[in-house]
């Protein structure tokens, strides 16, 4: 008895779109080439971000049991610092420690105890910690999943092959707050939208008079994470902020670089 097995493989390419009121750049990937050779500013902004968090509320899905992962990351805040550190590669943006700021305020004040403990009240002064003109605020604001699927297949003397496909989708959203008076200054939101696809083969054979069957079973699905989903949607809404900053005259490009 002879058996052929095939396999088909599909790719998907994910695309970027930001949306919101106003128009935004639509970014292919990857991002993170764009935001960081973006032209360097003519000054760079001191900037502190807070936290950054998952404002969905979902939870991982599954058919047999119940789970109470979470279905995105929770670690925006650090795809926001790593973002805004890497823009313009590291021309726009003075990133200052506010997430851990508790750690950093208690080993300040425990090397002011021993410098006073071992050198008295004439001991060197710490310098003071930086303050920031803009905090970045945001979160991530929606996790869409199965907004689309679909597949494919055919059969035909007892070899079949079939193809399916889904699509998810994360939204972000950022904004811009002055320290000074409280005024959102930039707001924007993006969306990456992620995709998911499977493959598989089926063979079937009778045989011994048509009394025993044999059938053989192969697939391959592949996913794109949904943590780099939400690092790519952060990246590019640091980018459409820098863009949307550049056309309300906030911020412009170093003379000779734009």
């Amino acid at each position: 008895m002879r058996t052929l097995v095939l396999v088909f493989f599909l790719y998907g390419c994910a695309p970027l779109a930001v949306v919101g009121d106003k128009e935004g750049p639509i970014i292919e990937r990857p991002s993170l080439d764009v935001l960081v050779n973006l032209p360097s500013p003519e000054r760079k902004a001191v900037v502190s971000v807070y936290k950054f968090p998952d404002l969905t509320g979902q939870r991982k899905s599954s058919d047999n049991m119940a789970l109470f992962s979470t279905a995105v990351s929770q670690g925006g805040d650090l795809y926001l610092i790593e973002a805004l550190m890497q823009a313009g590669n590291g021309s726009w943006f003075t990133v200052i420690e506010r997430i851990g700021l508790a750690n950093l305020t208690r080993e300040r004040q425990l090397i002011v105890n021993t410098r006073t403990t071992y050198d008295g009240e004439g001991a060197n002064k710490l310098q003071p910690l930086l303050f920031s003109g803009l905090i970045m605020e945001g979160g991530i604001i929606s996790y869409d999943t199965n907004y689309m699927t679909g597949g494919i297949g055919a059969r035909m003397l007892g070899i079949g092959v079939n193809n399916r496909y889904k699509r998810d989708r994360v939204t972000v959203s950022l904004r811009a707050v002055l320290v000074q008076t409280g005024e959102i200054l930039l707001n924007v939101s993006t969306s990456k939208t992620i995709f998911s696809t499977g493959a598989g083969s089926d063979v079937f054979k009778f045989y011994e008079s048509g009394t025993e069957l044999v059938e053989i079973e192969s697939g391959l699905t592949e996913n794109e994470t949904v943590g780099y989903a939400v690092k790519t949607a952060i990246e590019t809404a640091v980018y459409a902020l820098i863009m949307q900053g550049i056309e309300l005259d906030m911020w412009d490009f170093k003379e000779g670089e734009s």
